[in-house]
C-alpha cells in the first residue's frame, strides 16, 4: 500500500503568530506532499514496497538516496505536525520531565541544549529529542532529511520531538532569524503527544 499524506489536525493559521498560515500551507501541501509522492515512486516495484516507514528507515541502505531523502522527509514531517498543537498543549511533566532533568539537570538547560542543536545545525536539517531503551533521553541534530532511526545517524534512539530547521519552515516569517523561530516553536509544542510517545517507548 502506498504512503499517504497524513491529515493535518489543525488549520493552516492555527499556530499563528508563531508559525504563519502561508508557511504552513506551503510546508504541508507542497513539501510534505512532495516527499510522500517521491517516496512512493522510489519504492514502487521494489522489495521495499509494503514495508512500514519505520521498517524502511531502520533497515535503510544509506546509499539509496531516493528512500533516504524522501522517506526521511515523509517521517520527519509526519512527526513534526503531531507534536505541535494550537490549543491543548499540556505541560512538560511526569516521567518525561524526570528523564529530561536526569539528562540535563533542569528543564531550562534542556531547552538551551535543544535550541543550540537547532540553531547550530549547519544548513538544512532537524533537531531531535530521542529516547533510548530504558527511557534515557538525548538531544541531537541531523542534516537534510536524515533522522536518528537511520543506521549510524547521530544519537540513535527513537525521535519523540523534532524541529524542522530547513529555511522553508520559517523563512517567510522569520527570514534569517532562526533563533526567533526556535523560540516560537517552544510556544506550540504539544507536550501531551511528546509525553505519550515517551511513555510508549521507555
Amino acid at each position: 500500500m502506498a504512503f499517504e499524506l497524513p491529515k493535518l489536525n489543525f488549520a493552516y493559521d492555527a499556530l499563528e503568530p508563531h508559525i504563519d498560515a502561508r508557511t504552513m500551507e506551503i510546508h504541508y501541501s507542497k513539501h510534505h506532499n512532495g516527499y510522500t509522492a517521491k517516496l512512493n515512486a522510489a519504492i514502487e516495484g521494489t522489495d521495499l514496497e509494503g514495508k512500514s516507514i519505520n521498517e524502511l528507515l531502520t533497515n535503510l541502505d544509506m546509499n539509496n538516496s531516493g528512500v533516504r531523502n524522501n522517506g526521511g522527509g515523509f517521517y520527519n514531517h509526519s512527526l513534526f505536525w503531531e507534536i505541535m498543537n494550537p490549543e491543548d498543549k499540556g505541560y512538560l511533566s511526569g516521567a518525561l520531565k524526570d528523564a529530561i532533568i536526569d539528562a540535563y539537570d533542569t528543564v531550562d538547560n534542556f531547552k538551551a541544549v535543544f535550541s543550540k542543536a537547532a540553531a547550530t545545525q549547519f544548513g538544512s536539517g532537524w533537531a531531535w529529542l530521542c529516547v533510548h531503551k530504558g527511557g534515557k533521553v538525548e538531544v541531537c541534530s541531523t542534516p537534510n532529511q536524515d533522522n536518528p532511526l537511520m543506521p549510524g545517524v547521530s544519537c540513535g534512539g527513537t525521535p519523540i520531538m523534532g524541529l524542522d530547521v530547513w529555511e522553508h519552515a520559517y523563512y517567510l516569517n522569520y527570514q534569517n532569524r532562526r533563533p526567533d523561530y526556535i523560540e516560537a516553536f517552544f510556544k506550540v509544542i504539544n507536550w501531551n503527544e511528546v509525553e505519550r510517545r515517551y511513555e510508549s517507548l521507555k
